[in-house]
């Protein structure tokens, strides 16, 4: 993803969940997908959506230990 697209998305996310510490960033070595943070927290990936151009898909996992 480019600079640009991935402004878009960390926009979206920000205004969506009403977070301005939510940033987006390239993953190393997959060009297709960025890691989503708040503030210094990994909390997920988003990923081109293969069927949909210009879609995006954002997965984030919720684990046992984090649920009180």
């Amino acid at each position: 993803m480019d600079e640009r697209t991935l402004r878009k998305i960390e926009g979206h996310l920000r205004g969506t969940f009403a977070n301005a510490r939510i940033n987006v960033v390239p993953r190393p070595r997959q060009k297709d997908s960025a890691e989503v943070y708040i503030s210094e927290e990994f909390i997920g990936v988003v990923f081109e959506d293969e069927d949909e151009a210009g879609s995006f898909m954002f997965e984030m996992a919720i684990l046992a230990e984090d649920l009180p």
